[in-house]
């Protein structure tokens, strides 16, 4: 009569582990790629919300005003976005008060790996851009 064996051998925990260190290889980069799809929202929520603001000061005192001293609403620039990940900054070459502006939202921390999209900008016509490898409908998309 044999004896009944108990307990896991060493093969079959090596098995388990494989099997778990192959979901997490798929998983983990999955889940990354995920989460800066995710914080690409507070970029293009912080945009969209300055630029309504330079608009609601445009409609009250004419030029776009970055400072309360033409308008009841301040913007002031530059500013982090609530989670941190994003900094919208005024664009290179556009003066205070004028009757143009471009809006950037340059990535910050982890988010600068995002290749996909970058930096996001918006002008004062609507113009969406984006400065990484992937496209403006890619990544304004909802």
């Amino acid at each position: 009569m044999r004896k009944q064996q108990r307990g896991v051998t060493l093969i079959e925990l090596l098995v388990v582990v494989t099997i778990i260190g192959i979901l997490a290889a798929i998983a983990i980069p999955s889940y990354r790629r995920y989460v800066m799809r995710a914080n690409r929202t507070e970029a293009k929520s912080q945009l969209l919300q300055t630029a309504q603001a330079l608009e609601r000061c445009y409609s009250a005192s004419t030029p776009y005003a970055y400072d309360s001293t033409n308008c009841n609403t301040a913007v002031p620039l530059p500013m982090t976005s609530p989670g941190g990940w994003y900094q919208v900054t005024r664009g290179a070459g556009v003066p205070d008060n004028t009757i143009a502006y471009t809006l950037i939202a340059a990535p910050q921390g982890t988010q600068t790996a995002d290749a996909t999209c970058g930096s996001f900008q918006i002008t004062q016509a609507g113009v969406m851009s984006v400065t990484g490898t992937g496209t403006v409908a890619e990544c304004w998309r909802k």
